[in-house]
């Protein structure tokens, strides 16, 4: 049998699963419910401006915590020896081995207001927060979720930079601030434009979050899409083209990040 054969059960589920889905998802956006063209559900999602806005502002702003939380964290764990980071990197990717519902669920008895945190806050003497329900705890959420997909690739970069072209910067006169500015930083970006994409594209169209720590009353793109195909709402035509134009807003941002972002290499002195 010739090697090529053995592709087709991966192509036959790619186009059952991957091509069929968006083949659907484009006649819909652009028919009417009785299966006539119309641009009209492109027209009527001019009243979710704000959702949009919401959504990518909410997924920016976790990807920026992301990147401020997990760019030290990979630097940290690079330079530390084998055995550590095998262990940290267990200990990164361990939550990851349980259910994504309950570890949002365990945010959820965390952030309520009887919940763990304000109980603390009780405890010690200081002024409770009313974080649940709140765009802050469905960015907590996101970025509990999402942040090892910010670490693992920075990680994967810079552990890759040979030991000598630290030596050598240093050699040079270089203090560890300006080999930190001047070698690791820009060796390092295609891991972190890598994170960014990993992070900021589930980020933007969650909806399990937002339903469990925003309680219904932080609205993103994945409620509303989820919400007119499931909800009370249903309109699978306005839904479609709703996930159309974000799905063509996250290949254009993908495309960026690809365009400038560049391959990860190996960094030798």
């Amino acid at each position: 049998m010739k090697p090529k054969y053995f592709a087709i059960p991966y192509v036959v589920w790619m186009a059952i699963f991957v091509v069929a889905p968006i083949i659907f998802v484009i006649v819909f956006a652009f028919t009417t419910p009785d299966g006539y063209p119309t641009l009209q559900n492109f027209a009527a999602m001019g009243r979710f401006t704000n959702i949009f806005i919401r959504s990518f502002w909410l997924a920016f702003v976790a990807t920026a915590i992301c990147i401020l939380i997990g760019y030290p964290i990979a630097y940290i764990l690079s330079r530390e020896g084998p055995r550590l980071q095998k262990l940290m990197l267990m200990l990164i990717i361990l939550p990851m081995w349980m259910n994504f519902l309950l570890r949002t669920y365990a945010w959820m008895s965390i952030l309520e207001n009887t919940g763990l945190l304000n109980r603390f806050l009780s405890f010690v003497g200081l002024p409770t927060l009313n974080i649940i329900n709140t765009p802050t705890a469905v960015v907590i959420g996101m970025v509990y979720n999402f942040l090892p997909f910010m670490i693992l690739p920075i990680y994967s970069v810079i552990v890759k930079i040979d030991q000598s072209l630290y030596e050598a910067a240093q050699d040079l006169g270089a203090n560890n601030v300006t080999v930190f500015r001047k070698v690791v930083f820009p060796v390092s970006l295609p891991g972190v434009l890598s994170g960014v994409m990993m992070v900021f594209v589930p980020a933007v169209s969650t909806f399990v979050i937002t339903q469990l720590l925003g309680g219904g009353m932080v609205m993103m793109l994945g409620d509303l899409i989820e919400m007119h195909f499931l909800g009370t709402a249903y309109n699978p035509q306005l839904g479609s083209a709703i996930a159309l134009v974000m799905m063509f807003v996250v290949i254009i941002f993908m495309y960026l990040v690809n365009r400038f972002g560049g391959e990860e290499k190996v960094v030798t002195a």
